[in-house]
């Protein structure tokens, strides 16, 4: 009896131990087909990129893709510095610009599930007291959701030529809220709030004042605590003065609006204070983070999931056929469904970012100039046919 119950033990042991070998082996197997598809996937990108760069006139360009099982990578093409010849690496930071205030719109999200702020408050909540409110055109009717979405009335205050003199004269200023918003103080609106919509940094800009009186924090500090450390963006930093650790080059065209010179660093040191953006955008990141963070926030992980819906509830903008602008996101139409992502532009830099949901994978492409027409194509068509070649290599979702 002992001999048949030692025979049956054996074969137990025998069985389980080919079945843990099997399902290792198979696990090896998938483990290893999976990083042959990711190899050959960076292959197709790598191309892409060449043959762009070939076609184009613009220094180099990065790409950051971020898989829909969160496998993340970066390539690189062209100069990082046109001057020292320098080759362009994954791990270069850029400047964001206005791809930046989707972290606006996050921490401002996780305020309204906190039941600090709401979004359909009027703005004079917060900010009625400041004596020069009632001189903001639509002060009285708009609310923080017209900020986010751009229906204030609001218009850009960074492109007013009293500013860019300004600037110009003044390179090295520490730019405060107040002295940003006066440039369109006492102007006409070009609508009444809510009744249209005109892209515009001024809305952040005061988003970002509402943020930091409600928080009583710096809105640097909060992304850094509610954003970054949490998601592990460790090479995504905000950008407050003029030298920003592992920012390369960029160019801006002779005798552009913001600074004059092409070259917009010189040893090192930005040519003009880019701390004069801040929540209108104020982030410089590798390409690849960026896609990590597209991915992290278009599935809800960068603030409450149940407010995803009020984000992606876009009204029309002017940003292309049938595309919308949410609460600090583009909404567009694309040959792989809907998209959800943000453009960007600081002088010397463009950036897209790109998250397609029925595919679960998020995509972010910058360039080193923000000289008009040296991309040889918009950006936005470059990233969406990165993103085909991307969404060939993976099979298609459900919508999370």
């Amino acid at each position: 009896m002992k001999t048949q119950m030692h025979r049956i033990t054996n074969w137990l042991t025998l069985t389980l131990l080919l079945l843990v070998c099997s399902v290792v082996g198979l696990a090896q197997i998938r483990s290893a087909a999976a990083t042959e598809r990711v190899a050959q996937l960076r292959q197709q990108l790598q191309a892409k990129l060449d043959a762009w760069h070939a076609e184009g006139k613009f220094p180099g360009a990065t790409l950051g893709v971020a898989l829909a099982d969160d496998t993340t990578f970066g390539l690189a093409v062209g100069l990082s510095d046109r001057e020292s010849k320098t080759q362009m690496k994954p791990s270069d930071l850029m400047l964001q610009g206005s791809v930046g205030r989707t972290y606006v719109a996050a921490v401002a999200l996780q305020l309204v599930h906190e039941k600090r702020l709401r979004l359909d408050d009027k703005i004079e909540q917060y900010l009625g007291h400041e004596p020069w409110f009632a001189r903001l055109p639509n002060a009285r009717a708009i609310t923080v959701r017209m900020l986010m979405n751009h229906t204030s009335g609001l218009v850009r205050y960074e492109f007013k030529e009293t500013f860019t003199k300004d600037l110009t004269a003044n390179p090295d200023k520490r730019w405060r809220p107040e002295e940003r918003i006066a440039y369109i103080l006492d102007s006409a609106p070009p609508f009444a709030a809510g009744q249209g919509w005109e892209y515009s940094d001024t809305n952040y800009i005061v988003l970002g004042m509402i943020i930091e009186r409600v928080t009583k924090s710096q809105y640097y500090d909060l992304a850094r605590q509610r954003l970054l450390k949490p998601l592990k963006l460790t090479h995504t930093l905000p950008v407050d003065s003029h030298v920003i650790p592992g920012l390369i080059q960029g160019y801006a065209g002779a005798n552009n609006p913001f600074g004059g010179t092409d070259a917009m660093m010189v040893n090192g040191r930005f040519v003009i204070n880019p701390q004069l953006e801040w929540c209108g955008g104020g982030m410089a990141s590798t390409t690849e983070d960026l896609a990590r963070w597209g991915k992290a926030l278009y599935e809800g992980r960068a603030f409450d999931r149940s407010l995803l819906a009020e984000m992606l509830n876009g009204v029309p903008a002017k940003l292309g056929p049938d595309s919308k602008y949410g609460l600090g996101v583009i909404i567009r139409p694309t040959a792989l469904g809907i998209s959800y992502g943000h453009s960007g532009f600081f002088p010397g830099y463009l950036t897209e970012m790109l998250y397609f949901p029925t595919r679960q994978f998020a995509v972010a492409l910058q360039v080193n100039t923000s000289v008009p027409r040296a991309t040889g194509r918009p950006l936005l068509q470059i990233i969406n046919e990165l993103a085909t070649i991307i969404a060939a290599a993976q099979p298609e979702r459900a919508k999370p």
